[in-house]
């Protein structure tokens, strides 16, 4: 018998195309009337729409949402927030905006409702990562977990291919290391697969037609499924890996998940051997490292730090600092196997389960 703990956190999505109309609705049903609209400097014409449909009800626009949620970007926010009386945040975008949010929501208690543009999925999690003086640290809070996300079809229809891929690919680690988290139970681990089977279908089919719907909808369906896991388990060396290379380093935030995963899945894989069978059924495949790593290089997406930014030589501080202070994980962080990990991921090179080249040299012998 398996025992488990499973906690549901509440939230209210509206889920479809076109349901940006049904914004200020939300926002009065949250007993609100004066929104700040919140979006990054490239969403600025998405978030001057947002503000036309919520009319009256828009009483001021942040447009300078930033990576990694820094700290003195949320004091400017929260500058004009005060300064216009605001009673609720509407954000829209990915997950800076969603961070940006949060940590207004954290700072001054106004309820949220998000509009997710990519697939990050930290709409519906609890989790708010921010950074400050080089230094990125994460916390967890019902008070920073949005009220209300609007998920909109159509605002993904624009989203470049290459940010689908590595967006998508974020997802995707939150799944994957849902399942292999020691709050891992059966309802995450539905979700977890649900998750990574939708987006390993999806994004082949964004990438030969960016305006599929149906592609975009299974992503974006796949985004929330992960946020969800990603919500309510613990996440392991993969998570801790991408903070410490954003947060000290100033890597993009998806771009390093997507080349991470691959490795990140093969280093834990003698210690979670069930876990990669299961995400490799999910994946049609027997080998989820490497199939995940093939997936992104198929897609054109990064397949190394190198090309992400991360100088060569802070491959042995990252590894320091990933191991200083470890995220629970079903594998032992060493240093010399981090910073193995590391040097593949640095190099682009393809990883894979070892414990299956271990079996084939077994079988062969």
């Amino acid at each position: 018998m398996r025992s488990f703990v499973h906690t549901a956190y509440p939230a209210r999505v509206v889920f479809g195309a076109g349901t940006l109309a049904r914004v200020g609705d939300e926002v009065e049903r949250l007993g609100c009337s004066r929104a700040l609209v919140a979006a990054g400097p490239s969403l600025a014409d998405t978030a001057t729409r947002l503000g036309d449909t919520l009319g009256p009800l828009a009483a001021a626009r942040f447009t300078g949402a930033a990576m990694h949620t820094p700290v003195e970007v949320t004091e400017e926010a929260l500058e004009v927030a005060r300064e216009h009386a605001v009673d609720c945040v509407v954000a829209v975008g990915g997950g800076s905006t969603t961070g940006l949010a949060k940590a207004i929501a954290l700072r001054t208690g106004i309820p949220q409702v998000v509009l997710p543009t990519t697939y990050s999925g930290s709409e519906v999690t609890p989790v708010l990562g921010e950074t400050s003086q080089g230094e990125k640290t994460t916390r967890s809070a019902v008070e920073v977990l949005p009220e209300t996300v609007v998920y909109d079809v159509e605002l993904t229809l624009g989203l470049p291919v290459g940010l689908s891929v590595t967006s998508g690919v974020n997802a995707m680690a939150h799944a994957v290391e849902a399942l292999y988290s020691e709050q891992a139970n059966p309802v995450i681990d539905g979700f977890a697969l649900d998750a990574i089977t939708r987006m390993a279908r999806a994004l082949p089919a964004i990438a030969a037609d960016p305006s599929d719907v149906d592609g975009r909808a299974d992503a974006l369906h796949a985004a929330w499924l992960a946020g969800t896991c990603l919500a309510s388990v613990g996440m392991g060396l993969h998570h801790k890996l991408c903070h410490t290379l954003g947060g000290m380093f100033g890597l993009p935030h998806a771009e390093t998940h997507t080349v991470v995963l691959p490795h990140a899945m093969a280093y834990n894989a003698p210690a979670a051997p069930e876990t990669m069978c299961r995400v490799a059924e999910a994946l049609g495949t027997c080998d989820a490292p490497a199939a995940v790593h093939d997936l992104v290089a198929s897609l054109g997406g990064p397949t190394s730090l190198d090309e992400v930014g991360l100088p060569e030589s802070e491959l042995g501080r990252a590894a320091e600092l990933a191991v200083a202070k470890p995220y629970p994980n079903p594998r032992e962080l060493t240093l010399a196997g981090i910073t193995g990990l590391l040097e593949g991921a640095w190099r682009g090179r393809r990883p894979r389960d070892r414990g299956l080249i271990d079996a084939a040299r077994d079988t062969e012998h």
